[in-house]
């Protein structure tokens, strides 16, 4: 049986109910969003998107073909990282640590001496605004730009002329090892740019160095059962590797559907192909970019139209997010939102509505559950309510 699991970055359906603890109170990610004029979204409007608990509905009813949920998310937080760990089993009572007034003196000495560099930044930042602001300095001194923002990140941003990105890997590597327990983030991000100033560019050669998982997710229980876990985009790298059978980095939300759509046409295999499509977040919910969020989430909806036709027999197909990046708000961060959950396939029973969950683990649990692994992960399987 193949389960195609694919995670739209950051598109929340609405507040949660402790989001102004978070600084997120009114945040709805998709109802920003679906104000645009570029907005049109008929497949996942069938899937049943805009039916939904807590979603406006549209006027235009018409059938649906599939099963929907909206979920909370029960771990502190409203990162990458712990969204995606959520989805898998592991729920987290404590929020990883930020920093929004830059990394502890001791920190950066620990660094710089494990480094031999400098450091330049220190401080919350816009990724594409701290080369600018930097970039020049960094050429002519060879410090290492070090920056992060409202999630559990340590970035670093070196030019790939001086810097070739292989080391810039290194230095993240030994920041991975440095940024532990207390001060354990949950990723050291490489962000390579190249270019001559005021025009300097990040590249595609991002790479994240996430944490281990504290304990064996629903990726582990379905690689121990022989099962294939095929992880394309930054899958791999949240989840450090571990329960992932192959990993398939991608630049992109066009190339991550590529690779998704080749996947469903030609290879029959057994378990999870789990994707994640990251310029929505990335290039548009923290650019506060309203219209290029809407003209990326129709783009993925045209892609869905040629994925549904691939699916047949046992094929299951299920769509969420990991949290909220609300571009209409005056912040550029992630939000504390509910996000969708919609299943779709020949054995899916059309215009089930599941109600509201609990906890982003709900996932997980009907993964394993429909493709018949035994485990103990927490959750609840949402199998049995939708299959016929």
């Amino acid at each position: 049986m193949r389960v195609f699991l694919i995670v739209l970055d950051s598109m929340g359906i609405g507040e949660m109910p402790d989001a102004a603890a978070y600084g997120d109170a009114g945040s709805n990610t998709l109802g920003t969003i679906r104000r645009s004029e570029k907005f049109s979204t008929p497949h996942l409007r069938r899937l049943g998107l805009f039916s939904i608990d807590g979603v406006a509905p549209l006027k235009e009813e018409e059938p649906l073909t599939g099963a929907f949920a909206r979920l909370g998310e029960s771990s502190k937080g409203k990162d990458t990282t712990t969204g995606h760990w959520e989805m898998m089993g592991i729920i987290s009572p404590k929020a990883m640590p930020t920093y929004p007034e830059g990394f502890p003196p001791e920190i950066l000495a620990e660094l710089e001496r494990k480094w031999g560099r400098g450091i330049l930044c220190n401080r919350p930042y816009s990724g594409t605004q701290v080369i600018r602001d930097y970039g020049e300095e960094h050429l002519r001194t060879g410090k290492l730009i070090v920056y992060t923002s409202a999630d559990s990140v340590l970035q670093i941003a070196a030019h790939e002329d001086l810097i070739p990105v292989e080391e810039l890997y290194e230095y993240c590597r030994t920041a991975r090892e440095v940024m532990q327990g207390e001060h354990g983030v949950g990723r050291i991000i490489a962000r390579p740019f190249t270019g001559k100033a005021p025009d300097f560019a990040r590249t595609s050669r991002r790479h994240d160095f996430s944490l281990l998982p504290p304990r064996p997710t629903a990726l582990d229980a379905l690689k121990a059962a022989g099962k294939d876990v095929i992880a394309v985009g930054k899958i791999n790298d949240i989840f450090a590797g571990q329960g992932v059978t192959e990993a398939i980095p991608t630049s992109g939300n066009d190339d991550g559907m590529r690779v998704t759509l080749d996947i469903a046409r030609h290879r029959d295999f057994d378990g999870l192909c789990f994707v994640n499509l990251v310029d929505f977040d990335m290039l548009y919910g923290h650019r506060n970019d309203i219209s290029g969020y809407a003209a990326a989430l129709s783009s993925f909806d045209r892609q869905l139209r040629e994925l549904l036709p691939l699916l047949s027999g046992e094929d299951l197909l299920m769509i969420t997010a990991d949290h909220g990046c609300d571009p209409g708000t005056d912040s550029t961060d992630h939000s504390r939102e509910y996000v969708p959950l919609l299943l779709f396939g020949e054995r899916v029973k059309p215009g089930v509505n599941l109600g509201t969950r609990e906890t982003f683990a709900d996932i997980g649990k009907t993964v394993l559950d429909a493709l018949g692994v035994q485990n103990d992960q927490p959750g609840v399987s949402l199998w049995e309510r939708v299959r016929r």
